[in-house]
């Protein structure tokens, strides 16, 4: 397609944006049904306790109440599965009817595990009937003793949490090659070391979960509707083992979602029973999370304890890569919790670097906090930590500039695909090109004068580099499969051909706020040579839209664009073949024009027919062959030969107020890959999202677990996000290389620049007080911390 009429690669203004800020997109909360009925949910108080006995006699008789229910009312339903178990190696997880790796209860009835666990629910005419009547349930608790971090639940003697599973420990999980790793680190002519805390942090979108369930008996007909980034798989999964109801009994629909970050990824006891009370009650059951309910039920993030250890020698090259981490997967398995503390995080540990001999093992164990889950980049931002952590500390051993170390060890060009020793094999990229174009954006060359300026005004500047690679594209299938996952990770999507020339596409994924209305229409336009606005695009309801796996792992442009893109190659060709029989020639003698048109080769003047034209005769059928069927009605299933490796390079400049210790970030230098672009303000937006998400970690998120269990920080009045004043106006720009994995050439872009943030920033306030002798600081910089580094002994002034 010319240059003047495509689309496809081009920033345009987002088509859902409109809707958005006007206020008419219809959100979870905003679902109204006749007769609706609400339900809120109780939480257990304490994070490890034997529940002796429930009394609920006073909720059931507060005003509005219509039910309470406890475990004992739900005795043949199912238990939430896991379905990705650590790939290769013995598993332990509380147990399943049908054998799978079981995960939570939908109601916990004899034992809690962690603040919040789900004990009962209650409905009522109006939600503050449900939640007031929360508050008349009696517990009778036997407290238990408990244990808040992975490396204290494996020791011998930790309070056991499942009795399936032996010392808490769901999986001791390897990659990579141990005795050479073992051998790099004994010949080594240099040995860093550093002990890492990867701290757990709370995902906070700005809309909580919430659900509505809606059985109809007359024909047994259940309908979820749920703020979740999944919907086909959420119906199976609830259908098949879950509630053990027939499949095609169960539409999910997931209306506009205000963001997830993989919160909404998966399985959570409130979508079962919605749907269990609309059937006891004959009424539809909505619920809508409050954030502190969703701070102690939703999925965490991070939470590695890590003993990493790098080898190398005195002139700069790294020859040897361990690393020993403590996952935190909380008080059962979520979904796919276990696959990401395990392959997500342990085979991404070499970053953007070729490292000779490289090992990571993980411990994976259950403690008495919130479930941990997929938090943005989850998995690859904890590796991106250690490596780039690593890589400083190693060039300030040897007295070489931390970038010229990075520069001296990065993948060449001529080397991909690459394999890098612990699973992944990278597509495509030129790492080098990439490193340097951040480093001139940045200005790095001329940090000492700044330094210089910035003493003068009581500031410490600091600059802290981060490279990374990020697997996304989730499938390929039979490679997810070898990595433990339970079911596919293809993508589908179909095309309809309307009489009158306007298309509707349909794809599996939903949208939770990345504009897939918009690059979807652009990807079929793109293909067909008709304008966007022609291009009606649906998903996120299983009865209307195709299987699809969802949206998480960036994989909505990757998986789901090249699959539109091969289903617009399908409606081409059967308007070519059309358009053939119309003008009564063999049809490598017809030609699809960029434009739209289907002509006759040299003839177009003469012999073409537009879009529409096409559209409407096979509406009609008359004069097809009979190998022709009329309409146009096209589907695709995409599965790619392997995953994508988006990358890049970050810079922070950051500086430490030399009083108060507080870190501000000055500039931030972003230059990433993710191969073709489709929409540059889209993807513009996820970079400058997913760097904010990152300095938040960095700076001042934490979730924190007294010894009790307790989480202290249950709301936004003690967990603190980042706020504009927080961050810099960013430096962004990108290097392309295609992926060769899908038709488009396209990587993940849509958390991919949440990976490098924390380790930039850390590095950038350890090289500003690297002359105090500071060799590293554990997340989150808080001021209290740095100026604890800034005056050891206490100062008074």
């Amino acid at each position: 397609m010319s240059a003047e009429r495509r689309v496809l690669g081009v920033a345009s203004d987002c088509r859902e944006d409109p809707q958005l800020l006007r206020g008419e997109a219809t959100f979870i909360a905003d679902v109204e049904l006749p007769r609706m009925a609400h339900m809120a949910i109780l939480g257990s108080e304490h994070a490890h306790a034997l529940i002796k006995g429930i009394d609920t006699s006073a909720a059931e008789a507060m005003p509005g109440v219509l039910k309470v229910v406890t475990a004992a009312d739900f005795p043949g339903v199912m238990p939430l599965p896991c379905i990705w178990i650590p790939g290769g190696v013995e598993s332990h997880f509380p147990p399943h009817p049908y054998g799978l790796p079981g995960s939570r209860p939908v109601l916990s009835g004899d034992r809690v595990r962690h603040v919040g666990d789900q004990i009962a629910a209650v409905v009522a005419e109006t939600a503050w009937q449900a939640y007031a009547a929360l508050k008349a349930i009696r517990v009778d608790y036997e407290l238990l003793p408990v244990v808040t971090r992975a490396d204290d639940a494996v020791a011998e003697g930790a309070p056991q949490l499942h009795e399936a599973v032996p010392g808490n420990l769901n999986a001791y999980w390897t990659c990579g090659e141990k005795e050479k790793t073992e051998q790099a680190l004994a010949e080594a002519e240099v040995l860093v070391e550093l002990d890492l805390v990867n701290q757990r942090t709370i995902n906070s979108p700005m809309e909580p979960r919430g659900a509505v369930g809606h059985y109809v008996a007359a024909t047994e007909d259940y309908t979820l509707y749920a703020s979740t980034q999944g919907p086909h798989n959420h119906r199976f999964l609830l259908a098949a083992l879950v509630l053990g109801i027939p499949f095609n009994k169960l539409r999910v629909i997931a209306p506009t979602v205000g963001g997830s970050f993989g919160t909404k990824g998966y399985l959570y006891p409130d979508m079962a029973l919605v749907l269990l009370l609309s059937k006891m009650l004959g009424r539809p059951v909505k619920w809508v999370d409050t954030r502190t309910g969703l701070m102690r039920s939703t999925v965490q993030g991070r939470d590695h304890r890590q003993h990493v250890t790098l080898a190398g020698t005195r002139d700069g090259r790294i020859t040897g890569l361990h690393c020993t981490s403590y996952a935190n997967l909380g008080a059962y398995p979520s979904t796919i919790g276990p696959g990401v503390a395990t392959a997500l995080m342990g085979r991404s540990i070499s970053g953007m670097y070729q490292i000779p001999a490289a090992f990571c093992e993980v411990y994976a164990a259950f403690t008495n906090t919130v479930p941990l889950g997929a938090q943005r980049g989850s998995g690859r931002a904890e590796a991106t930590f250690l490596m780039e952590r690593l890589v400083d500390r190693y060039a300030a051993e040897i007295g070489m500039d931390p970038a010229e170390v990075r520069r001296k060890n990065l993948v060449p060009d001529d080397a991909f695909p690459y394999e890098n020793g612990l699973g992944w094999t990278y597509d495509s990229g030129s790492y080098r090109e990439n490193f340097d174009k951040a480093l001139a954006l940045a200005g790095y060359p001329d940090m000492d004068a700044r330094r210089v300026e910035a003493r003068g005004r009581g500031k410490r500047l600091g600059v802290g580099i981060a490279c990374y690679v990020a697997i996304c594209g989730v499938g390929p299938s039979t490679r997810m499969s070898q990595e433990g996952m339970l079911g596919g990770t293809w993508e589908s999507s179909n095309i309809r051909v309307h009489p009158t020339g306007e298309v509707s596409a349909t794809v599996g994924s939903a949208s939770t706020g990345q504009s897939h209305y918009t690059v979807y229409a652009q990807v079929v336009a793109d293909e067909l040579g008709i304008d966007p606005a022609q291009v009606q695009v649906m998903e996120a309801d299983t009865l209307r839209a195709p299987y699809g796996q969802g949206t998480y792992g960036s994989r909505s442009f990757s998986m789901a664009g090249p699959s539109l893109a091969l289903t617009a190659r399908k409606v081409k060709e059967k308007m070519r073949r059309a358009a053939a029989a119309l003008f009564h020639v063999d049809v490598d003698k017809v030609v699809y024009g960029e434009d739209g048109v289907i002509f006759v080769q040299g003839e177009r003047e003469t012999q073409s027919k537009t879009f529409a034209d096409l559209a409407m005769a096979l509406w009609y059928g008359w004069n097809l062959p009979p190998e022709i069927e009329p309409t146009i009605d096209e589907t695709t299933f995409f599965d790619p030969p392997d995953f994508n490796y988006p990358f890049g390079t970050h810079v922070a400049v950051v500086e430490v107020d030399e009083l108060t210790g507080e870190t501000e970030v000055v500039a931030y230098t972003a230059v990433d890959d993710a191969g073709f672009v489709g929409n540059p303000t889209i993807v513009k937006g996820q970079i400058e999202g997913s760097i904010v998400h990152g300095l938040g970690q960095a700076l001042m998120e934490r979730a924190v677990y007294a010894e009790d269990g307790q989480l202290v920080s249950a709301d936004l009045r003690d967990y603190a996000l980042p706020r504009a004043a927080d961050v810099p106006f960013f430096q962004l720009d990108r290097t392309e290389t295609p992926t060769p994995h899908n038709p488009l050439g396209a990587k993940g872009a849509g958390e991919i620049a949440t990976v490098p943030p924390a380790a930039a920033v850390v590095n950038g306030v350890v090289n500003a007080l690297a002359d105090l002798g500071v060799q590293h600081l554990d997340m989150p910089l808080t001021p209290e911390k740095v100026w604890r580094q800034l005056y050891p002994e206490g100062v008074a002034r």
